[in-house]
């Protein structure tokens, strides 16, 4: 199929819409159309921003930069995420769109287990490491595998105040009746319900470290967690590190 002939996104995604609405759809099929439509609503607000900067890089040089934020925004930082609210909207997975060696600090939490592992979250840390300046640094939160996997030769019980700290307020809470179904929540956060984007690799501290060293950052340490940077909700079973280049 020719280039011209393809169908666009906006006829696409009216494609989809369509099939959603109609009750005959299967549950399956539903499921990967929804996660498609989440896909060309992201394409569009990238392919907006890349219009005014076609090289896939700002003007602006940051100090400062968050990635992924969403509604958590911190104050002095550039917020660069998929979806409003943000100063810039882009599609990570594409890349940062930085000049070299122009920022000082990046800061990210609950974004990383968000992203494809291993071409995009790679793909994300080679770009964090090409971005900052010499002695810049990343700071990195992600929900804790260990955490979560520590919890299970438990009994269930053990694990309340994990349960009512994460999934008191969610519908899948009465999903959890054993050990297990904790552990493929925290591993795959309810991939079936279209209000949450799905975890897709998990991480701990020695994941961390071996991830940013690949990416050639010099230190890989333990980050001290400050409630004036990171969100005081998501300091309960989670990891941060903070990598130097």
């Amino acid at each position: 199929m020719s280039p011209s002939s393809m169908p666009s996104v906006d006829l696409l995604g009216e494609q989809i819409a369509s099939v959603l609405a109609d009750p005959a759809t299967t549950h399956g099929l539903a499921r990967t159309l929804r996660t498609a439509a989440k896909e060309i609503a992201l394409h569009r607000y990238h392919h907006a921003s890349r219009r005014a900067w076609p090289n896939g890089r700002i003007d602006d040089k940051p100090d400062r930069v968050q990635i992924g934020g969403g509604g958590h925004r911190i104050d002095g930082f550039f917020n660069i995420d998929l979806v409003p609210p943000a100063d810039l909207l882009w599609d990570i997975r594409e890349g940062i769109p930085l000049q070299d060696d122009s920022t000082v600090e990046i800061f990210s939490e609950h974004f990383l287990e968000h992203i494809d592992y291993p071409r995009s979250a790679k793909h994300y840390v080679r770009e964090a490491h090409r971005v900052l300046m010499p002695g810049g640094q990343i700071i990195t939160g992600v929900p804790d595998a260990a955490f979560a996997l520590n919890q299970y030769p438990g009994p269930l019980d053990a694990s309340d105040e994990t349960i009512e700290r994460w999934y008191a307020k969610r519908d899948c809470r009465t999903d959890i009746n054993t050990r297990l179904d904790l552990v493929n929540l925290v591993f795959r956060d309810q991939d079936d319900d279209p209000t949450y984007t799905p975890h897709l690799w998990a991480y701990d501290h020695e994941k961390l470290v071996q991830f940013f060293t690949e990416a050639g950052f010099t230190t890989v340490e333990p980050w001290t967690f400050d409630p004036s940077m990171a969100s005081p909700k998501r300091r309960w079973g989670s990891v941060y590190v903070i990598a130097t280049k």
